[in-house]
């Protein structure tokens, strides 16, 4: 029968709520609420949130009783934390013992209670609450508070109410136990029931003062009447498991005020109370108890996080510049549009006409923004990442201050807070303006703009035009806002392509002078990679880096911007470079490519959207384990010891000395080119130069004091890698001449302390020929093993294999499709100096 009464008292007591509500509020309209909102005073609403904030304040003295009956003890921060979280979800959820107890039972063990001890906790607030609130009905049903009841049944309420009050508290001065479905329960002591009640009673009384202070000054009600129907409202809402005793409670103060009070201001002040008593703190526990779970669970959600961000933080630039346009499209097509009637009612209310006049222009100005700046975005500036969080969250503010458009403000919100995350993604350092809008992203802004443009003339077809629109200001005035919004909205994109017209231009490349060779000497002498050697040769333009202590070398053929081998510096240095480089090659309409590059820096242009094809393998010979020991050595260890028979002798000339050798080493230079009826190459190979020979030592091998071959030496003094460029001799020196130097030159490396020799490329060495294979790779493996004619692919890679060399693989990095054959054909010819040595010697 119990079982019965608990579920069927609370559907019935809705149901006669919902009944008398009805009746009550029958032939009044919703404005008629709202009207009584705006006219609640604002001092009023001020009192009712402090006495709220100092009902919740006390109501930590629940939790501290509590604790005291379980003998525990923990700081009052933690336990106003907790009984906060636990009454605010209890007073909102429903079922407040379930809600506030699960709350409870969370916290407090994360605090280190046991749950014994919790359960103790839990029991004691549940009947604290009804502590104070019996003493209390009994007077209020007393003292003839008006209640849906009989006179005698409420007086004898009242007196069974007060009754179990002094039980209770007789029971507790006794010392005795309860003993409740077999679990026997130990009462508090007389104060600690003394406290528990005087407590609880606070807590009802403060929480009927805040109605009180809601209700209209035409309430025939005094303060303590009022707490009186409070609690006998509470009582019945308590009884309905609503949350907050909704409609039930409503129910029966609308029943007690009107028509004393008209309906429609009880019912506002109902909602004011509502809004200050349980919905704001119940989203401000929310809130805490999120952040809350959070920082317990930081460390597993942190891996995850990390987890997460390295995951997307690759295409997150693209991804949010695609966000840009969609957010800049979202808030051109929203200004074009007309708002809400029933929002623009509420801002009425709140916000003056010229803020809302004001956002609608900045929203509009925001998406235009958005939509230039997507472009910055995909190119990881760090300012775009800056301007793009700045327009985002001014977007949401002025989505919501025009309109109400809570679905847009969302969605910017929503992109805002993924984009927060990564920060570092967006490292590139470079103006605004220089970085050009391709064709593609200057059609798409157009079309964007065009779009919104058309479906506000669509939107607003029935609206004469006339001047005075222009200058129509009205809440309702859509179409004058129209059309500002989008005369806004072209003029930026007007301003924004004049500003890029006067943008200076970039200037032309051109190689460097002295001062720029001063520059580049220190750096390539920290180099650990011996090909900065090249930049010193003068024939390639430089792009320094910002950090003054990085550089790329570069040169330009047709369309086709070629940058020899990797920048030089470091890692992140290299990346901004490397950007900054395919920009320029944009702004004069090039084609970026990257020549000889290594493996480890393939995601770098892989993110700049190129291609990666396969050049060959370059040698690198160990120098701390070099040795011409071991039979792997024995050609080389007999062509060394033949030439030292032969009467050849090495000798390493510094830079200072090499002046007075260079008519020496012209002569022998133009021997050797004329013996091959050869020209001299560039680019990636050295020249014969005299300025560029004294920039560093040369080697000599010599017969009877005399040079018969040389070759100019690169040698940094990181001591990283050595390596030779320009290498010629004489058509009658002995044919181990060359071996003898290399072998010569590596052992001067390993006893200068040097790590490794690098032997250079083996064009198209180690490419395969199969039949899944890609295209690239086939050609490149077939002109490997058959084109003798144009290059001695194979002799030089078994030439190399003799110094038993680590093969490491080189790519050109470049832009794929129908372009590639043309940045093929352009690299050849910066590498051969000119068309005409592609295909001639």
């Amino acid at each position: 029968m119990r079982r019965i009464a608990v579920g069927v008292l609370p559907p019935l007591l809705l149901g006669a709520a919902a009944w008398s509500l009805h009746a009550e509020l029958r032939g009044f309209h919703v404005r008629d609420i709202e009207r009584g909102l705006s006219a609640l005073p604002r001092l009023a609403v001020a009192v009712a949130v402090a006495v709220t904030l100092a009902d919740y304040l006390l109501l930590g003295a629940y939790d501290l009783l509590a604790l005291r009956y379980a003998n525990r003890r923990l700081p009052y921060g933690r336990v106003a934390f907790t009984s906060f979280i636990a009454y605010a979800f209890g007073n909102n959820v429903g079922f407040a013992l379930l809600s506030s107890s699960s709350v409870r039972f969370r916290l407090y063990s994360q605090w280190g209670l046991a749950p014994a001890e919790i359960a103790k906790v839990v029991g004691f607030t549940a009947a604290q609450l009804w502590a104070g609130l019996f003493p209390l009905l009994g007077l209020a049903l007393l003292s003839g508070v008006p209640v849906p009841l009989p006179a005698a049944v409420a007086r004898g309420l009242g007196v069974a109410s007060l009754a179990v009050t002094a039980v209770y508290l007789v029971l507790a001065a006794r010392g005795r136990e309860l003993r409740l479905g077999g679990t026997s329960v130990t009462l508090p002591s007389l104060p600690l029931a003394a406290a528990q009640v005087a407590v609880s009673a606070a807590d009802w009384v403060l929480a009927a003062v805040v109605l009180h202070v809601l209700l209209p000054s035409t309430s025939p009600l005094s303060l303590p009447g009022l707490v009186g129907l409070f609690v006998a409202a509470q009582v019945a809402g308590l009884a309905s498991q609503l949350p907050g005793g909704v409609g039930v409670f409503d129910a029966i103060v609308l029943a007690a005020l009107t028509p004393a009070v008209p309906a429609p201001q009880v019912l506002s002040s109902l909602v004011a109370y509502r809004v200050v008593y349980y919905l704001g703190p119940f989203v401000l526990a929310f809130a805490l108890l999120a952040v809350n779970e959070v920082v317990v669970r930081r460390e597993r959600l942190g891996r995850v996080l990390r987890g997460a961000h390295a995951s997307f933080a690759p295409v997150v630039p693209w991804l949010a510049a695609a966000g840009s346009m969609i957010a800049g499209a979202v808030l051109l097509v929203s200004g074009a549009t007309p708002a809400e009637a029933a929002r623009l009612h509420l801002l009425r209310r709140t916000v003056p006409l010229a803020l809302l006049e004001a956002s609608h222009l900045i929203g509009s100005l925001v998406g235009t923004a958005l939509l230039l700046l997507g472009r910055a975005l995909a190119r990881r500036l760090d300012g775009a990442w800056v301007l793009a969080v700045g327009l985002l969250a001014t977007g949401a503010v002025a989505s919501l201050a025009k309109g109400l458009d809570w679905e847009e403000a969302t969605l910017l919100t929503a992109i805002l807070l993924a984009l927060l995350p990564f920060r570092r993604q967006f490292y590139r350092r470079s103006a605004l303006l220089d970085v050009p809008l391709s064709s593609g992203w200057i059609s798409a802004v157009l079309v964007v703009i065009g779009a919104s443009v058309w479906i506000g003339l669509f939107a607003y077809r029935h609206v004469d035009y006339s001047r005075d629109l222009w200058f129509d200001f009205a809440f309702h005035a859509d179409a004058p806002r129209f059309l500002r919004a989008s005369v806004v909205g072209v003029c930026a994109v007007v301003l924004y392509g004049v500003v890029r017209l006067m943008h200076p231009a970039p200037p032309e490349p051109a190689p460097p002078g002295e001062a720029e060779l001063a520059r580049l000497r220190p750096i390539v002498d920290r180099a650990q990679d011996s090909t900065a050697h090249l930049a010193l040769l003068g024939d390639k333009p430089i792009l320094f880096g910002e950090d003054g202590a990085s550089f790329l070398m570069y040169g330009v053929e047709g369309r086709t911007w070629c940058s020899m081998g990797d920048p030089i510096g470091s890692k992140r240095a290299a990346t901004e470079l490397a950007w900054r480089f395919r920009e320029l090659s944009d702004r004069h309409g090039g084609w970026a490519c990257f020549y000889q590059v290594g493996p480890g820096a393939l995601p770098r242009y892989l993110d700049l959207g190129l291609a990666i094809y396969r050049l060959g393998e370059e040698a690198i010979v160990p120098l701390p384990a070099f040795s011409l020991d071991g039979p792997e050595r024995r050609p080389l260890r007999q062509a060394f010891n033949r030439a030292e028979r032969e009467g050849l002798s090495f000798e390493l000339v510094p830079a200072e000395r090499v002046p007075s050798l260079l008519p020496e080493l012209a002569r022998i230079s133009g021997a050797w080119l004329a013996d091959r009826s050869t020209r001299e190459k560039g680019f990636s190979l050295g020249y014969f130069d005299e300025r560029y020979l004294k920039e560093g030592p040369v080697a000599l091998a010599l017969l009877g004091g005399r040079p018969v071959a040389f070759a100019n030496v690169w040698a940094g003094t990181r001591k990283a890698e050595l390596s030779v460029d320009l290498m010629r001799h004489e058509s009658d020196a002995p044919r181990t001449t060359m071996d003898f130097l290399f072998v010569s030159l590596m052992r001067w490396g390993r006893a200068e302390g040097y790590e490794a020799f690098n032997l250079g490329m083996a064009p198209f060495s180690g490419l395969e020929d199969r039949m899944l294979a890609p295209l690239w790779m086939r050609l490149g493996a077939r002109l490997y093993r058959h084109g003798e004619y144009f290059y001695n692919f194979q002799g030089l890679r078994q030439y190399k294999e003799k110094f038993a060399p680590e093969w490491r693989p080189r790519f050109l990095a470049a832009p794929g499709g129908l372009r590639l054959p043309l940045v093929l054909t352009n690299v050849a010819a910066l590498v051969s100096r000119g068309l005409k040595g592609v295909v001639s010697r």
